[in-house]
């Protein structure tokens, strides 16, 4: 099924990529003007998706790659009996759609964990992106190598941790990248709004319903974490960490394009 969106192409209603809110995010690499420059030329529009909206369809191409403006994203593989693996969530900064922009139909489908914004880039001027700026070439690369790194940990998660590890694990991965993003606050202890249901983070860790919904009882009635409707929240960052057996992310700025 192919995508049907409304890009936004009238640059007076862009945000002028001088003035990108993601170069207010601790965890992005601001970009220098001669970027700015270049980016501002290379991107054709914005898009708007309201939450559970479809940006990538699996199985289809893409005409266009994008970078998440803002909002919170969910990257999953939907399997033959209808049922779905979530493989990772997106955050702002990070760049979707790369698969189709090296010629290839989607393995997988993304859509929209909460409202979003997405910068549009041409799929078709891709080649000439990283060509003519090469420093964006080692950033696509760089990113492309952190979504294999986090795909790992989901995986070490799955394969080593106990249900209740699961859950924490994933708790700290999504607060921690809200953090970074300027989504999460952090003073002492974290809060990150995410309207994420148990059913998708059943799917995310492969746990059945119901073992999800008492795992997720345990671990409010230990005080570690809660985690409701609406986000999450995490006392003690440092005791989850341990708990979950989980060192942190790398807190190095991320690039974006």
């Amino acid at each position: 099924m192919a995508n049907s969106h409304s890009i936004r192409s009238d640059r007076n209603h862009w945000v002028a990529c001088r003035e990108c809110p993601l170069d207010q995010c601790e965890g992005l690499r601001p970009h220098d003007a001669e970027s700015v420059r270049y980016l501002q030329e290379f991107k054709e529009g914005e898009l708007s998706l309201t939450r559970s909206g479809a940006l990538l369809n699996q199985g289809a191409p893409s005409p266009h790659i994008y970078t998440l403006l803002d909002g919170i994203m969910i990257r999953q593989v939907k399997l033959e009996d209808g049922s779905r693996q979530i493989v990772n969530f997106m955050f702002p900064g990070d760049l979707v759609g790369l698969q189709a922009a090296i010629d290839q139909d989607m393995e997988h489908s993304v859509e929209a964990l909460t409202d979003c914004r997405l910068c549009v880039f041409p799929r078709e001027r891709f080649t000439d992106l990283v060509t003519r700026f090469p420093r964006f070439s080692y950033d696509v690369i760089w990113l492309a190598a952190k979504e294999e790194s986090a795909l790992e940990s989901h995986l070490v998660a799955l394969g080593k941790r106990n249900a209740h590890e699961r859950v924490a694990y994933l708790a700290l991965y999504l607060v921690q990248r809200g953090i970074m993003t300027g989504l999460a606050e952090a003073n002492g202890r974290a809060r990150l709004e995410i309207p994420i249901t148990q059913r998708q983070i059943a799917d995310m860790l492969g746990l059945s319903l119901v073992h999800t919904n008492r795992t997720m009882q345990a671990l409010r009635q230990s005080n570690l974490l809660h985690w409701d409707g609406d986000g999450i929240t995490i006392e003690d960052m440092e005791a989850a960490c341990d708990y979950a057996k989980f060192d942190g992310l790398d807190d190095k700025p991320r690039p974006f394009l």
